[in-house]
Parts: C-alpha cells; sequence; structure tokens
C-alpha cells in the first residue's frame, strides 16, 4: 500500500513538472515568434512602392491601405492582422505620437470610431502607405490627413 502510494505521488510530481516546462517551453516559443524583424517589415513595405491603389484589393499588384498594412505584416512577419483600419486601430494596443516606433500603424479619419486610413510608420514623422497616389512614402501629419491614432501590432525589433 505504501509502495503504491508514493508511485502515484512521484507520477504526479513527474507530470506537474512536464506539464510546468511545457508551458514555460511554449511561452518561450510564443515570445520569440512574436518578435518581429523591422528591417523585414520596411523591405517588404519599401519593396511595394509605385504600385497602384485598388479599392478593397489585397495584393501583391495593388492595394488599398489595409490591404497594404496587412500584406505587409504577413509577407515580413508572418503575422496576420486584420483587414479593414477601424478594425486594426480597434485591435492593437495605442501608443501616443511621441512613443511611436518603426513598425507602428498610424490611422486617420474623423474620430477613433470612424477610422478611414492606416498607414506604417518608417521613421523620421513619415510612413509608407496606399491610397489614391498608389503606394508612396509620405509625412504622417500631412495637411490631407487627420490622424487620430497610432498603434503597436506587437514587439517589432529595430535591426
Amino acid at each position: 500500500m505504501k509502495k503504491t502510494f508514493v508511485k502515484i505521488v512521484m507520477s504526479l510530481v513527474a507530470t506537474v513538472a512536464f506539464a510546468v516546462t511545457g508551458v514555460q517551453l511554449s511561452q518561450t516559443t510564443a515570445n520569440a515568434d512574436s518578435t518581429m524583424s523591422y528591417s523585414k517589415i520596411q523591405k517588404v513595405a519599401k519593396a511595394q512602392l509605385g504600385k497602384p491603389y485598388g479599392w478593397g484589393a489585397t495584393g501583391p499588384s495593388r492595394f488599398d491601405c489595409s490591404g497594404f498594412t496587412s500584406y505587409v505584416y504577413k509577407k515580413a512577419a508572418s503575422k496576420k492582422i486584420p483587414r479593414t483600419a477601424q478594425a486594426q486601430y480597434n485591435k492593437y494596443k495605442h501608443v501616443s505620437y511621441k512613443n511611436i516606433k518603426k513598425g507602428d500603424l498610424v490611422f486617420f479619419g474623423g474620430s477613433k470610431s470612424s477610422i478611414s486610413h492606416v498607414g506604417l510608420y518608417v521613421g523620421n514623422g513619415k510612413m509608407i502607405d496606399s491610397q489614391n497616389r498608389g503606394v508612396v512614402t509620405e509625412a504622417v501629419h500631412a495637411p490631407w490627413w487627420h490622424a487620430v491614432g497610432y498603434a503597436r501590432v506587437g514587439n517589432v525589433v529595430v535591426d
């Protein structure tokens, strides 16, 4: 009876130890998977410069604004992000303009509940976006845009 009890306890301890180790390994893997390289994101975004605008287009030959940002994150970081600018705004953690980083999303529209455009921040007050002139690099605070907010998709490492 005592030997059986000891075997049961030892089996339980081993099971818990393996379970905890498995959780730690999967969390480490998840953290590694969530780190994205800005140089890859920038490379994919820049490769789209000059491609034409197409309403509802998701690439690779033409893009609308959120189709462009979705395409870039999927191709460069294997990260699937929501399809529309409003859904992207709603999903991710918002940051202030003074805390914006390369790779963050920049949102425009009438208000936080009426987002109509999104671009990808590339530094120095500029973004790459797809709009009526196609995929271009332009100032975030251009007079024709009303910036509503900024969001961080994940852990983008500037490399």
